[in-house]
């Protein structure tokens, strides 16, 4: 026992520094390496110990290996879509019970685990760690394919399916494939047509929480992700990811087709399209389909009559933003002539 109790002492203070710690619940156990959380201190160590334990169990699908038969079980439902933990308030089901209880939070408004640094709260204590690293600018995942380093593991994980081309999460309504669950999750809610995620400003609702988000800065005016190198400043990460690469000129997306290449992953879809024929927006009124989902929303103007486009000069309105363009043209020339 006083070994056991050595052995634990040490783990604390090598893995769980005191500034972690104050972050987070202190009546949980976190691992450092992979941000799952635990309620009793015996069991994280007997995780920690999993890195350097054989892993004899493998999946016979795809042969990735596992220390342990339950996450060999886990594991099998991303080949198996299935998803046994059912949310009782909107019925969205889940693989992992983790991952029940993190979105039951969106339900309940609950983030438990809050940054010391900047005061910032999360529903997930990897969500907190992952965020702690933006003060921190620690990096410690890899990719072992084009050396660029994430801080947060899952971040890895679906950048590596760029380079693989691995879509390992698929619609099983229109057969659309997807790097991650979480962009299934939210690409599922076009088809249901559901939005859980609500502005408590304006009342706004969205299909995806990151969309929130990046709304809400709307009303703040908040930009807090700043380009190092032009201090352009963005509302979302995902902006400021997308911007650096007009200064790297990094096309990490590419046509398996063409081999033309793009900045971010949207146009690479829309731009495959023009190979495939695909028209996924339909309009519920004429049946008319169209590649982007912007064209769709200007065709339904036709039915509606609606107008959205004004003009500032005359008063004016279009239901295409191209043709008040077009129009402006005559306000400038007239202008011009005079």
């Amino acid at each position: 026992m006083a070994n056991e109790a050595e052995c634990k002492t040490e783990f604390e203070r090598i893995y769980l520094p005191d500034e972690i710690l104050t972050t987070r619940e202190k009546t949980m156990y976190y691992c450092d390496i992979c941000d799952n959380s635990f309620s009793q201190r015996c069991n994280l160590t007997t995780h920690k110990c999993v890195p350097i334990r054989e892993k004899p169990y493998h999946c016979d699908i795809c042969g990735k290996s596992f220390s342990q038969t339950s996450n060999l079980t886990t594991h099998k439902r991303i080949h198996t879509g299935e998803k046994p933990f059912h949310c009782n308030v909107c019925s969205e089901s889940f693989s992992q019970r983790s991952h029940l209880t993190k979105h039951k939070r969106i339900h309940t408004g609950e983030k438990p685990y809050h940054c010391n640094v900047c005061g910032k709260s999360f529903s997930g204590s990897g969500d907190l760690t992952t965020h702690i690293r933006t003060h921190t600018g620690e990096k410690p995942y890899h990719c072992d394919i084009c050396g660029k380093s994430f801080s947060g593991g899952s971040d890895l994980t679906r950048h590596k399916r760029i380079h693989t081309g691995i879509k390992p999460y698929h619609c099983d309504v229109c057969g659309k494939s997807f790097l991650s669950n979480s962009d299934l999750t939210t690409h599922t809610r076009i088809h249901t047509g559901e939005k859980p995620y609500h502005c408590d400003i304006c009342g706004e609702s969205f299909s995806g929480s990151s969309n929130l988000t990046k709304h809400k800065h709307v009303h703040t005016g908040e930009k807090p992700y700043h380009c190092d190198i032009c201090d352009k400043s963005f509302s979302h990460n995902n902006g400021l990811i997308i911007h650096r690469r007009i200064h790297t000129g990094e096309r990490p997306y590419h046509c398996d087709v063409c081999g033309k290449s793009f900045s971010v992953s949207s146009h690479l879809t829309k731009h495959k399209r023009i190979h495939t024929g695909e028209k996924p927006y339909h309009c519920d009124t004429c049946g008319k389909s169209f590649t982007k989902n912007h064209n769709l929303t200007t065709h339904k103007h036709i039915h509606t009559g609606e107008k959205p486009y004004h003009c500032d000069i005359c008063g004016k309105s279009f239901s295409r933003r191209d043709n008040l363009i077009r129009h402006k043209h005559i306000h400038i020339g007239k202008k011009r002539c005079n």
